[in-house]
């Protein structure tokens, strides 16, 4: 995105990437469907980034939702919103709006250099490892787009924060909680869990989280996932749509024989994963009002995160403080910086990506402008 401004503000680009190919964690985030934004509607897409809000908001007034949509058709890549607000290419996948992206770039003059990493900064020269031994490239600007602390095997390490002083240290962000199971979870586990509501601190989720071996992974749980690094309890809301004197009483009617196990499962349609749950975290199962109140708030007795190499991203990086207004940093004058490096960090959803985009966009802008003044 910082490229294709430049680009188009006149100046020679060159674009430097660490490994075979470019975009390879793009790639791995179309694997199930590229969600690329949110369209919410009436609602606060900016209040989503939480503590870093403030400072992404003219970024993302300047390319929200709206424009990552436009930017999408203009490559040729139409979008839909589905049911829950959330924004896809119509094919799904990123890898033809990735081709389509890098041929558009090409055929602008930017040239794409490939298994050259960064390894240090000397004002606005690069040095490099490249198979052809240490290279360095001179440049009027630079802008840094080295990604987070996760998923280092698609090239984001961190590595940088060893010659940037003073960032912020990498947290797990978007991540898998770890839950200890008993033998009786066993038949259950690779299930999916919907139509409940995780609760950590102030952050409520709807969406569905799977049993998995090691705990709780999805969508779902990544959305409370930095209340509860933060030391939030988990609670699991198994009637959302229910009020505690509701679900009492639907449990107060007449269960004859029924053993109580049972009597969830009939009076409540409590079956499946959610009433394995049930059977695993509330040990033994109280009664009647007392009952209902702890259905509407299992406490998930989480051990710990799942590691932040396999977080959907971090938080961390660099700090405000040490970027202007432009996001050049203020002790490298020319050096600008963009995307996961920042930090910042938001829920799964189209948030991360158009958070990306708008810091590249808004870095290769003013980036052009120093490049014009200098």
């Amino acid at each position: 995105m910082a490229a294709e401004r430049l680009v188009q503000a006149g100046c020679n680009v060159l674009v430097i990437e660490a490994m075979p190919s470019p975009g390879r964690k793009f790639l791995m985030a179309g694997k199930s469907g590229l969600n690329l934004t949110k369209d919410e509607g009436k609602t606060d897409f900016i209040a989503t980034y939480a503590d870093a809000a403030e400072w992404l908001h003219p970024m993302l007034k300047a390319f929200g939702p709206r424009q990552v949509q436009d930017w999408a058709r203009e490559l040729g890549q139409e979008v839909f919103t589905g049911t829950s607000g959330r924004v896809f290419p119509e094919a799904m996948k990123a890898s033809p709006l990735l081709r389509a992206w890098l041929k558009r770039l090409d055929s602008k003059g930017v040239e794409l250099r490939k298994r050259w990493r960064l390894t240090g900064l000397e004002d606005t020269t690069c040095v490099f490892d490249t198979p052809e031994g240490v290279r360095r490239a001179e440049a009027d600007v630079v802008v840094l787009a080295l990604g987070g602390a996760s998923w280092a095997r698609l090239g984001s390490d961190g590595a940088w924060a060893n010659w940037i002083e003073d960032c912020a240290p990498f947290q797990p962000a978007n991540v898998g909680v770890v839950v200890e199971w008993s033998a009786h979870m066993e038949p259950f586990l690779g299930q999916p869990v919907k139509g409940v509501a995780l609760h950590a601190g102030e952050m409520v989720s709807r969406g569905e989280f799977a049993l998995s071996e090691r705990g709780l992974e999805g969508g779902g749980i990544y959305t409370v996932s930095r209340a509860v690094r933060d030391g939030a309890a988990l609670t699991l809301d198994l009637f959302p749509d229910l009020s505690v004197a509701e679900v009492a009483a639907r449990l107060a009617k007449p269960r004859g024989k029924a053993s109580l196990a049972n009597h969830l499962r009939k009076a409540l349609r409590l079956d499946g994963a959610r009433r394995a749950l049930v059977q695993e975290w509330l040990r033994p199962l109280p009664e009647g009002e007392a009952l209902a109140a702890a259905l509407k708030a299992v406490p998930v007795p989480v051990t710990g995160l799942r590691p932040m190499d396999e977080a959907i991203s971090t938080a961390g990086g660099v700090r405000q403080a040490q970027v202007d207004e432009r996001l050049m940093l203020r002790d490298r004058p020319g050096v600008f910086v963009a995307g996961e490096m920042l930090d910042w960090e938001a829920p799964t959803g189209g948030y991360l990506l158009t958070g990306c985009f708008a810091t590249g966009r808004w870095a290769g802008d003013h980036a052009a402008d120093y490049v014009m003044d200098y």
